[in-house]
């Protein structure tokens, strides 16, 4: 199917807590039955133009996020999920996540509750639970329980760039990250642009992409750097919000929090005895909005001590499209510019 050749494509748009998800509900050809990495590996290989049509402008930005839901595999999920961003498509989003399990209870997907609608979502990285909280009959907050999330790798250090010498650990929350203290590359939250946290946390990406082989005990696709978070280096508990920005795929910017970053961050601190089970924490975004998030359980993941976390927030709509491609449009793959 070329792109020019494409139908149109429906959506809905959302937003949870500033970060944008596009969720495809017509155009997408049904996909062939398999497990979620296979269907991800698909539509990967098959059907990627589409995610062009509907991620890059002049429909999308360099920013944008979707989601297509696909036929779910496991027995006990109500819905499947593929992500969809500028570089591809990733194994877990916390923030689609709380979007679509609102979603989820306001197109009848699942049979709402009275106080809380539960929505099992499978994702790539495994089953995600989410409970969406009923006010008036209506879906309000939405919080999620992870995948088992660990530390991976505490105190590397790489010589990154002019920054020299920076610290950082690595952390699995539905995805891999590293994690450093922003202070290391001179920058301070409300004080510095956007793009210098971009600039940073894109080269430390780089560096470690270079350097540290990854690997999950679930899946050999699980392991790979999705990008790197900077923070205010508050990881210590505490009642007073902790801060950061993650910057992920092609130099991407998560205005939330970040779900499986929040994720990863519970796994790091937990590890380091920084966090105790049930000890709510507010995590802000570069825009200042927010998650909470807890370490909900301790298990393992092959053979690393693991957490399952909590993180809820709120999503809201934004709009309805419907998009289409003509045969002769020069741009019909769409385009990034920054």
């Amino acid at each position: 199917m070329s792109t020019a050749a494409a139908g149109s494509l429906t959506v809905v748009d959302m937003h949870t807590a500033g970060e944008p998800l596009r969720i495809v509900t017509s155009g997408y050809p049904d996909l062939p039955k398999g497990t979620i990495l296979e269907k991800r590996a698909y539509v990967r290989d098959h059907l990627d133009h589409l995610r062009k049509i509907l991620i890059f402008e002049p429909r999308g930005h360099a920013d944008q996020y979707g989601a297509l839901l696909v036929e779910p595999d496991l027995p006990d999920a109500d819905l499947a999920v593929l992500f969809m961003h500028n570089e591809g498509y990733s194994t877990m989003c916390g923030h689609a996540i709380i979007a679509l399990g609102r979603y989820a209870v306001d197109q009848g997907l699942v049979q709402p509750g009275e106080h809380v609608s539960n929505v099992n979502i499978e994702c790539p990285c495994g089953l995600v639970r989410a409970e969406v909280t009923m006010r008036d009959g209506k879906p309000a907050e939405v919080s999620f329980e992870s995948v088992p999330s660990f530390l991976f790798a505490r105190d590397q250090v790489l010589e990154v760039g002019s920054w020299g010498p920076i610290s950082f650990d690595i952390a699995y929350g539905g995805a891999f990250y590293a994690l450093a203290d922003a202070r290391q590359f001179g920058l301070e939250f409300d004080r510095d642009p956007a793009a210098a946290f971009v600039e940073a946390a894109d080269a430390l990406t780089r560096a470690v992409k270079q350097a540290l082989p990854l690997s999950h005990p679930d899946a050999a696709d699980l392991a790979f750097l999705y990008g790197s978070i900077l923070t205010d280096g508050s990881d210590a508990y505490s009642d007073q919000p902790t801060r950061n920005v993650c910057v992920f795929a092609d130099r991407q910017v998560d205005r939330s929090p970040t779900g499986s970053g929040v994720t990863a961050r519970l796994a790091a601190m937990q590890a380091r005895g920084q966090i105790g089970i049930g000890q709510q924490r507010v995590f802000t975004s570069i825009i200042n909005t927010r998650f909470t998030g807890e370490v909900a359980s301790l298990t393992r993941a092959g053979p690393h001590q693991a957490i399952t976390a909590r993180v809820s927030g709120k999503a809201h709509y934004t709009g309805r499209s419907e998009f289409s491609v003509e045969a002769d449009d020069p741009l019909a793959e769409g385009f990034l510019l920054r």
